[in-house]
């Protein structure tokens, strides 16, 4: 069996448990959506840009994803899917979020790919968040005309972004597939397996 193959074919499981993986992250994202929207708001006020902290949360999925299925595609498909299952229950983006979706999946998932689907430790995982935080500032640039805001507000809201990714998205998001390995759920994958 080619196992450059075995290692990049998604079987029926890993489309499973992404899936799964997806709508947990997407109830997380509507839990957050209220909570981070506020904390966003309460940063903005105290200095435009800090709302990058508030951030992280959002990004979740695809770095959870990418430490689970360990394959070609999995940040992104997790990540686009939780965005869907966000739109579909309700929030006040519509649309847009499955624009963040998409590009955050996208930050996420170059950085796996970088590394070759082959390397899912904690500085991985925390560019991985790094990745996905970029990813959604490229996209506000446009969707949220921030490229006609200040080098200063943009430099800041990069910033806040990338800590908020590396820490709530990737740190945050290894300490949970860890903690989930631990109770045997992902014995069938390499996360089960492999505690690193």
């Amino acid at each position: 069996m080619n196992t450059t193959s075995s290692r990049t074919s998604w079987r029926v499981i890993d489309i499973i448990i992404a899936s799964v993986l997806g709508v947990a992250c997407g109830l997380i994202f509507w839990l957050w959506n209220s909570i981070g929207y506020a904390w966003w708001t309460a940063m903005e006020a105290f200095t435009p840009g800090f709302g990058g902290l508030a951030v992280g949360v959002w990004l979740i999925g695809g770095v959870i994803g990418g430490l689970v299925i360990r394959k070609p595609g999995a940040a992104l498909f997790v990540e686009v899917l939780a965005a869907v299952v966000s739109a579909l229950l309700g929030n006040q983006w519509g649309i847009e979020t499955l624009y963040s979706g998409l590009a955050q999946g996208l930050g996420a998932e170059l950085v796996f790919a970088a590394f070759g689907y082959r390397r899912f430790t904690l500085p991985v995982a925390m560019l991985a968040g790094a990745g996905a935080a970029i990813g959604a500032f490229v996209l506000e640039l446009f969707t949220s005309a921030n490229f006609a805001k200040s080098l200063t507000f943009n430099s800041i809201y990069l910033s806040t972004l990338i800590i908020s990714g590396v820490l709530l998205a990737g740190f945050l998001g290894h300490w949970l597939v860890q903690a989930l390995a631990k109770t045997g759920a992902l014995d069938r994958f390499a996360a089960g397996r492999k505690r690193v």
